[in-house]
């Protein structure tokens, strides 16, 4: 049987596993602590205190992972370079909260041109070394694929950028940028291995990292994540989908990012157009489904069920 893509899994996981507890137990030493915003939900201020930045709990084992594959499975590369590179970015975003004791970190404008940095690395590695086209597979067509032609760089670095953030909109409830990814990441590591990428060891690092992860951060977290590993897990989705040619794609197995998105945005727009009122509850829409009354592990069922469904979906789609 072949075992190239169970052992990177199992690694993975023993690592983030493992490092877990003393991860959690230097950050709260440190006091690297989640500050929780006075105007979010109330429930939520019970969490203040809680260790963030664990992103780097797993991030460390994709690390390990990646430079035991990358000789054999150079392809990983690209993907490593957006998914550290974006890791880099939240951790000193969260840094910066911690140390500022505040809930901003980055200013915008500096968070949007460190993802524009990150990203054109990972576009100009893909595109010279690896000799990647920006083509891409149509959903439904039978693997027909099309161009965007010179929109293709543009179009590239708002579907990085756009995933990147819409996955830090998800990272809201105790496991739920976690487990929504992990499917993600399940889907990516059978698409792999199905095609043959030679992307499955870093795909393969990222599940089991996070299912290590998840052992602290499910409900109720020892320790968030924090922008550290929220926008590393974005970075990772759109370097995989781009390293398949499969952006469109992200449509379908990240519904969930999507719609945490433009939960905000209709929030926002709705809100200044009409002076006040709100269509949600609260934005994020998973805050909304919190206020109705459902309970934090409840919506992170339904959005991995969701996700599950749609990744589904996604197969059939290829």
């Amino acid at each position: 049987m072949d075992t190239h893509f169970v052992y990177p899994i199992l690694i993975s996981f023993a690592i983030s596993a493992l490092i877990g507890p003393p991860v959690i137990s230097y950050f709260r030493n440190l006091k690297m602590r989640q500050t929780e915003r006075k105007e979010g939900v109330e429930s939520h201020l019970k969490k203040a205190g809680t260790p963030t930045m664990g992103g780097v709990i797993f991030l460390t084992a994709i690390l390990i992972v990646s430079l035991i594959y990358v000789r054999r499975y150079p392809r990983i590369l690209p993907v490593l370079i957006l998914t550290l590179g974006f890791g880099v970015i939240g951790f000193i975003d969260d840094y910066l909260k911690v140390i500022l004791h505040r809930s901003d970190g980055l200013i915008a404008w500096q968070k949007l041109l460190l993802q524009i940095a990150v990203t054109a690395a990972f576009s100009f590695c893909m595109i010279r070394f690896y000799h990647m086209d920006l083509d891409m597979i149509l959903p439904f067509s039978g693997g027909r694929t099309i161009s965007a032609g010179i929109l293709s760089i543009p179009l590239l670095f708002f579907v990085v950028i756009g995933t990147v953030n819409g996955t830090n909109f998800t990272d809201g409830l105790d496991g739920l940028a976690s487990t929504v990814t992990l499917v993600v990441a399940i889907f990516f590591t059978i698409v792999a291995i199905v095609t043959g990428s030679g992307l499955e060891p870093i795909s393969g690092a990222l599940c089991g990292g996070l299912m290590g992860f998840l052992l602290y951060n499910s409900y109720p977290a020892r320790i968030f994540m924090g922008d550290t590993g929220s926008l590393a897990l974005g970075g990772f989705v759109a370097g995989m989908a781009y390293m398949h040619k499969m952006p469109l794609f992200i449509l379908l197995v990240g519904i969930i990012y999507l719609i945490e998105v433009l939960s905000v945005m209709i929030q926002v727009s709705y809100f200044k157009a009409t002076h006040g009122k709100r269509i949600f509850k609260m934005a994020p829409i998973h805050h909304h489904f919190e206020l109705c009354g459902w309970s934090e592990t409840r919506i992170v069922a339904v959005f991995a069920i969701v996700t599950a469904v749609m990744c589904l979906i996604a197969f059939i789609a290829m």
